[in-house]
């Protein structure tokens, strides 16, 4: 046990080691019938005499906090009868470095809907707030299965480091997989990540540094931004209308701003379900070459079609080397995988498998094995038909219930694929200060201005994730938005007639 002594200090040493112990023991780090060191270990580790040790230990034993069990040790009795330790003390300040850092926290943290509804006790609450699919659709039991199998059949192997840009056959599956949809790579030129969101950390950080200027839609994912912020970044962003970003007006702002990166979610967009039209993709691409500009695309759920035309990535459409591509399986599968990966050629690869190696060494090699082993290219094309499948059907059940029971001034471009749907309130209404309104009727929904830069409004914006409940669970959550709606103070007219009794879907 390591105790921090100041053998300068008045304290005597035995109360320098009852009261570390004791606030341990009252903050609960030290759980009851923990067995503490014996004495003689103790004074041996930290250099004094035994006495002292036992001395601080006939403290605790009088506070009530130990007891000694003869021929067994000391023991830690539960401290619940004595007042716990605060975490934070008004007589001792964090020191200024964090105080500014909490600061800087307070300022910069976004609502958090799901803390918000959580907070407000419902006894079933409805979050259409999420930013993944529906974890209830993956067959776990099968993929724990697959782990066990994978464990019996490489062994310690299988809790290695592994290959630093990531397991080979895995990596062999991916191409293929991507290849199935439109984009020819070589296995040699994707590295496994920790999610879609480390990707996106390692290339910002390795191509851009602080100070520099990014491009991204307005809006754009918001996690995403937030990284950007902390890194130091100026994020500038470019209009989007239903055919996805205004490239038409990307030019002047190359000019204007000089950025270093355009970060771009081309393929149902987040947060607002929008596929950049293949006129527009063909138009970022040669200005990003004429420019010298990277683009990072995120195609965190590019497979997600339920209608229309597909198009092909940034990456399909790429000369050679401008366009690193980035996907995961966190968002289809389950979050907890925190499996992703990126394709890219040339010097650019070298850098990111580098400064990868330096940010984590590798991505869990046992997760890679058994994800290599579950997914198939077979395999997983019938998993995606399956879900958007599933997932279309909630798309229609949210957009019929939005239309039974939301205000007629409500707008949106239904779409066609991914996870959201992007909605504009009525005017007048702020989805910000309708958040708590709308947790209190217990459903959450992801409010709009944390999607967009600084200063780019999006008040009269929310974001509705239609793939993570079911539909009955739908039909009641929006249900409940319409209610809270209703119940908004400053627009009660704002609302159509709506029948006493709701229409039959």
């Amino acid at each position: 046990m390591r105790i921090p002594l100041d053998r300068q200090s008045t304290e005597p040493l035995y109360q320098q080691i009852r009261s570390h112990l004791r606030q341990g023991i009252l903050s609960g780090s030290l759980v009851p019938n923990t067995r503490l060191p014996a004495s003689r270990q103790l004074a041996h580790d930290l250099g004094v005499n035994r006495i002292t040790v036992e001395n601080a230990y006939s403290e605790l034993e009088a506070d009530g906090l130990v007891f000694s069990r003869v021929g067994s040790g000391t023991y830690i009795l539960s401290p619940n009868p004595l007042p716990q330790v605060p975490k934070t003390s008004s007589i001792v300040p964090w020191p200024l470095w964090q105080q500014n850092m909490q600061a800087r926290n307070a300022a910069s943290r976004p609502a958090n809907p799901e803390a918000m509804l959580k907070a407000a006790g419902h006894p079933n609450p409805i979050s259409f707030a999420s930013g993944i699919s529906d974890t209830r659709q993956f067959p776990a039991e099968d993929f724990r299965k697959t782990l066990q199998t994978v464990m019996r059949r490489d062994g310690i192997a299988s809790m290695d480091y592994g290959d630093r840009n990531g397991y080979a056959p895995l990596r062999a599956s991916i191409a293929h997989i991507l290849a199935s949809q439109g984009l020819q790579t070589h296995p040699g030129n994707i590295l496994i990540t920790a999610g879609s969101q480390q990707a996106i950390a390692l290339v910002s950080q390795v191509i851009l540094k602080p100070e520099d200027v990014i491009l991204v839609e307005s809006p754009t994912y918001s996690i995403a931004m937030e990284l950007f912020r902390s890194l130091g970044f100026r994020i500038v962003g470019i209009p989007m209308d239903s055919q996805g970003m205004q490239v038409e007006k990307l030019e002047k702002i190359l000019q204007q701003h000089h950025p270093k990166l355009i970060y771009t979610i081309p393929n149902f967009h987040n947060p607002t379900g929008t596929c950049l039209n293949s006129t527009r993709r063909r138009q970022l691409i040669v200005l990003a070459e004429r420019y010298n500009i990277p683009i990072l695309e995120d195609d965190f759920v590019g497979d997600l079609r339920y209608e229309g035309r597909t198009q092909p990535s940034l990456k399909a459409l790429d000369p050679g080397g401008q366009v690193i591509h980035i996907s995961t399986f966190s968002k289809m599968l389950m979050p907890g995988l925190r499996v992703g990966f990126l394709v890219a050629e040339g010097p650019v690869y070298d850098s990111l498998l580098n400064f990868k190696r330096l940010s984590d060494v590798a991505t869990a090699t046992l997760i890679q094995r058994g994800l290599e082993a579950y997914v198939t290219v077979g395999r997983y094309q019938a998993y995606l038909r399956r879900s958007c499948q599933i997932f279309r059907k909630r798309r229609d059940a949210m957009l019929a219930a939005i239309d039974r029971y939301l205000p007629a001034g409500i707008s949106f471009d239904p779409p066609q694929g991914g996870l959201f749907l992007w909605l504009r309130l009525p005017e007048g209404l702020s989805a910000q200060e309708l958040l708590p309104l709308a947790c209190e009727e217990g459903v959450a929904f992801a409010p709009g201005n944390s999607f967009f830069p600084e200063g780019s409004g999006g008040q009269d914006w929310m974001r509705l994730n239609f793939v993570a409940q079911s539909v009955e669970e739908i039909e009641e959550g929006i249900k409940r938005l319409g209610k809270a709606i209703r119940s908004y103070p400053q627009h009660p007219h704002i609302f159509r007639s709506i029948p006493a009794a709701p229409k039959e879907p």
